[in-house]
């Protein structure tokens, strides 16, 4: 993955870790039988999915405050 690239993920979430989890839980999702925000190619992994939709604005974090 290209620097400005990881750059623009990591601005969308405001830290790596954010990103990782936020990753990770669209990857179950997807894995668990969600419909994919995006065209994709069915060979595809489902993490490399999850990256593109953040990257494309499709999936965001969102904190809820206590």
């Amino acid at each position: 993955m290209e620097k400005d690239a990881r750059e623009k993920l990591i601005n969308q979430t405001g830290s790596v870790y954010k990103l990782c989890n936020l990753a990770a839980m669209r990857a179950m999702e997807l894995n668990s039988g969600m419909k994919k925000l995006i065209e994709a190619d069915p060979e595809e992994k489902v993490t490399t999915i999850a990256i593109k939709e953040i990257a494309e604005g499709k999936v965001r974090l969102v904190l809820l405050k206590k």
